[in-house]
């Protein structure tokens, strides 16, 4: 606020958030450079909420632009331009990252259009490249015609100025404020921006705003007329509710103008998304899985672990699914003794997870959320490439539909990744079924669709890491397969859509034969039961440390690999068999349990 009251004429500079140099002794190696260009205000304020997060995972810099100046948009391109080529000259192996916000992202996309060759990385709030199409040509022609200080009586220009306030408490709650606190803010908030005419008058004069929204109207015009030019890797995060700019449309629009461009729609969100207390800008940027330190995405030697919220923001997601499942972990201890909870399972890596997986995946939410919360184990998922790949997110009925799959950790599946993430020591969860497992058809339950060869167990002996196999059951007592693959190739059409999902760059196991090749992917549909219970026992770990010789050899490798499997068939049957005991395996008894005790209580379930 005060940089806005200052008297400035300029120029543009950059600054970095003061907390930014006390985050910035935490800030990862080789972290890239962050280039934040404001919307039309100029100040920068965009980024109150997310700098602490953002100066951990990158270099940050803020552009301002005092109120006084005058700096054309072509002159505001060449001063972020010059900035650009410095940071790329200092770190070429690094990209470059500019955030814009409206008239910010027209720079952003400028500056990439006029440097194909710069590695950049741009993520565009609400681009203003939708001008032409927008409420904001019919604000200048109002302001040409109002005097002073009336201009400031417009809902629009009320809107663009304060955005949505009453989203904007919990921005504050959480950061060190008590409710007093958020209320004496939001009170100054209020004042000043509405009940202080005398300060926007003198602040956000009729001229300075005539002069903003023309300049927007130019960097519309100049970016539009460029977009053919952009090489660049692109983000674009529209607001569903934005006041000012069709920014949804506008998403569509650029996605399938420029080549390397992504989505992210909030649908409950306005104009001045950067302020909601529900956004968070460097979890976006993770789960679209638009964070690299390098020329290409890595995804093992980028990954950042997930933050307490993200780890909450997981654990909501299948909140409900915990709730009518409420799933029991088992460990198996070095005696071969069972017992519930977590106490058998390693702290250490490298490890791999090797078990069921359940249909369409139900397991994967409870295990990794469940194994992080109780033990501090960070279990990282080997997935399939579907999951990462830009046009399937088009098939998606939401295109964040796997970020938190990639916040968590998952990694597309391949031999280089597995042995990064072994060599790393990391606890790495994998599927031997893989999409056909997790994709099964009728009467399949349980069954398990390995290959035959020992994909996993020479790997694993060459960085000495522990197996760990697992079952889970309760697919069978929370859903009935009404239609599997079987039955919707049947279905007139149907083959269109499974053309476009196993595309063939979508394919694993190409070299397999038989059921187990190509790995495709089909949509089923399920019908819901009264839900049961989920149950996970993490069978006896078996050590390869010092067996590295031995398991090269062909024979003992799959000698080690058929023992793997019998033990996952082995803990399937165990909880087969000791959940028909569980006087709570049903969701009624549990319900009436929690009554009584509270509903934080454990409920029991059988003896191991």
């Amino acid at each position: 606020m005060e940089m806005a009251r200052r008297k400035d004429g300029g120029p543009p500079r950059w600054f970095s958030p003061l907390e930014c140099g006390a985050a910035g002794g935490e800030r990862v190696p080789g972290a890239p450079t962050l280039l934040y260009l404001p919307g039309i205000d100029g100040v920068g304020l965009g980024l109150i909420r997310h700098h602490e997060k953002l100066a951990k995972m990158f270099e940050l810099w803020c552009l301002h632009i005092p109120v006084e100046d005058r700096t054309s948009f072509g002159g505001l391109v060449e001063f972020v331009e010059t900035t650009v080529k410095s940071e790329s000259s200092r770190a070429p192996d690094r990209p470059v990252y500019l955030i814009g916000e409206s008239v910010g992202a027209c720079i952003a996309l400028a500056v990439a259009a006029r440097n194909p060759d710069i590695d950049l990385v741009l993520v565009l709030v609400n681009p203003g490249s939708s001008f032409h199409k927008s409420q904001l040509q019919t604000l200048i022609a109002f302001l040409d015609l109002v005097p002073e200080p009336f201009h400031l009586t417009s809902p629009q220009l009320l809107n663009f100025l304060t955005g949505n306030l009453m989203k904007m408490p919990s921005t504050f709650v959480g950061h060190g404020f008590s409710l007093e606190e958020v209320g004496q803010t939001l009170s100054e908030i209020t004042s000043n921006f509405l009940a202080s005419p005398a300060f926007l008058v003198d602040i956000l004069r009729k001229e300075y705003i005539i002069w903003k929204l023309k300049m927007l109207r130019t960097a519309s015009s100049f970016v539009n007329s460029r977009l053919h030019a952009v090489k660049a890797q692109t983000l674009v995060l529209a607001s569903g509710n934005d006041e000012l700019l069709p920014s949804t449309q506008e998403a569509e629009r650029l996605r399938g103008a420029l080549e390397k461009c992504r989505t992210r729609l909030f649908r409950n969100s306005g104009h001045k998304i950067l302020l909601e207390a529900e956004f968070d800008l460097a979890t976006t940027i993770k789960g679209a899985g638009y964070y690299r330190r390098c020329r290409k995405t890595d995804f093992v030697s980028d990954y950042l672990p997930p933050t307490p919220d993200e780890l909450q923001q997981a654990i909501n997601h299948i909140r409900v699914l915990n709730l009518v499942t409420n799933p029991v972990l088992l460990s198996t201890l070095p005696d071969g003794k069972i017992v519930r909870g977590l106490a058998g399972l390693p702290r250490e890596g490298p490890a791999v997870l090797v078990g069921y997986h359940m249909l369409l995946g139900l397991e994967l939410g409870p295990i990794v959320t469940g194994v992080l919360s109780s033990t501090g184990v960070h279990i990282r998922g080997l997935a399939h490439p579907f999951m990462f790949d830009k046009n399937t997110e088009q098939l998606m009925p939401d295109s964040a539909q796997f970020d938190l799959h990639r916040i968590m950790g998952a990694v597309p599946v391949t031999g280089a990744n597995f042995y990064k993430l072994l060599a790393d020591k990391e606890f790495v969860l994998l599927y031997p079924g893989g999409a056909r497992e997790a994709l099964h058809r009728k009467g399949e339950d349980y069954k398990l669709f390995w290959p035959e060869q020992p994909e996993f167990v020479r790997m694993a002996s060459r960085f000495g890491a522990t197996i760990i196999p697992f079952g889970v059951v309760g697919e069978d007592d929370i859903c009935d397969l009404l239609l599997d693959y079987n039955d919707l190739q049947k279905l007139p059409f149907y083959d269109m859509l499974d053309k476009a999902l196993t595309r063939d760059g979508l394919k694993l196991r190409t070299d397999s034969t038989g059921e187990l090749k190509d790995q495709g992917l089909h949509p089923i549909v399920l019908a819901p039961k009264v839900p049961g219970r989920f149950y996970f026992v993490f069978g006896k770990p078996i050590e390869t440390r010092g067996r590295e010789k031995e398991l090269r050899d062909k024979e003992a490798a799959q000698h080690l690999y058929l023992q793997v499997k019998f033990e996952v068939e082995r803990c399937i049957n165990y909880l087969k068999e000791k959940r028909e005991k569980d006087p709570y395996r049903s969701i009624l008894p549990r319900l009436l349990y929690q009554a009584v005790h509270g509903p934080n209580a454990e409920i029991p379930t059988f003896e191991p």
